[in-house]
């Protein structure tokens, strides 16, 4: 998936770059709107640009108003998914921007993982990325696309970064995963704490809680001491 993020707080900019990076999305930026209507293919900011699937645009630019790029997309028949992000207080700016069009907006401050959640809801109703696979074993099944844990069809609370972690571990099923290797797989979710020392440990024991009928003695998440986890192929239909 590829992004375009137009937002004049160069330190923002990068972070939420960094951010969306780590997460497997192609980013390029913008600090004006000449230069989002140069990145995006033509002078009048018609085109779609070099395969964007999303535009993240900040409403106060220093060389204008982005509700006004957004309104020339829409007039022009342009559809790309737009996320605005504003610092506004007036509730009006945000109904204008999304009757010009716009998809959704986050209003400043926000958290990164917020805006990719976001441009991830985005493209699943505009039906811009495939569904992944649902990965199915006995009674759990693990919805990527719907980023949720099921057993015997009922959705299990899990956070963001453990939904992840439990992924990572079913898409190795009978593989030893190691801690470093799960943190590095996982290290686009959560914060600054989650990535290191043992605490994957507690977050394993909150899958178990989540997903296991007891879990004193799992049978999907097992332990190899000294070695890592390891997700097992089969559950005996548990």
């Amino acid at each position: 998936m590829r992004v375009l993020l137009v937002e004049d707080d160069a330190r923002l900019a990068q972070m939420v770059e960094d951010y969306l990076r780590q997460a497997g999305w192609d980013v390029d930026t913008a600090a004006t709107l000449g230069q989002a209507e140069a990145q995006l293919g033509v002078a009048d900011a018609i085109g779609r640009g070099p395969g964007y699937n999303a535009l993240v645009l900040d409403l106060m630019l220093p060389d204008g108003d982005g509700l006004d790029l957004c309104r020339r997309l829409r007039a022009a028949d342009n559809d790309l998914p737009v996320l605005m992000l504003t610092a506004r207080g007036d509730p009006m700016d945000r109904v204008l921007g999304l009757e010009l069009g716009a998809d959704d907006y986050l209003p400043k401050p926000f958290e990164p993982r917020e805006l990719l959640a976001r441009l991830r809801a985005i493209q699943r109703r505009r039906g811009g990325a495939a569904a992944a696979p649902l990965l199915r074993f006995g009674r759990l099944e693990i919805d990527p696309s719907a980023r949720q844990a099921r057993v015997d069809g009922e959705a299990r609370t899990l956070t963001g970064y453990q939904f992840d972690l439990l992924l990572a571990l079913a898409r190795h099923p009978g593989r030893v995963l190691s801690r470093e290797f799960l943190l590095d797989a996982v290290k686009a979710s959560g914060d600054a704490q989650d990535v290191y020392d043992r605490s994957i440990d507690v977050h394993i024991s909150r899958i178990r809680a989540a997903l296991e009928d007891d879990p004193r003695h799992p049978r999907r998440i097992l332990t190899l001491r000294g070695a890592g986890y390891v997700f097992a192929r089969s559950q005996d239909g548990h």
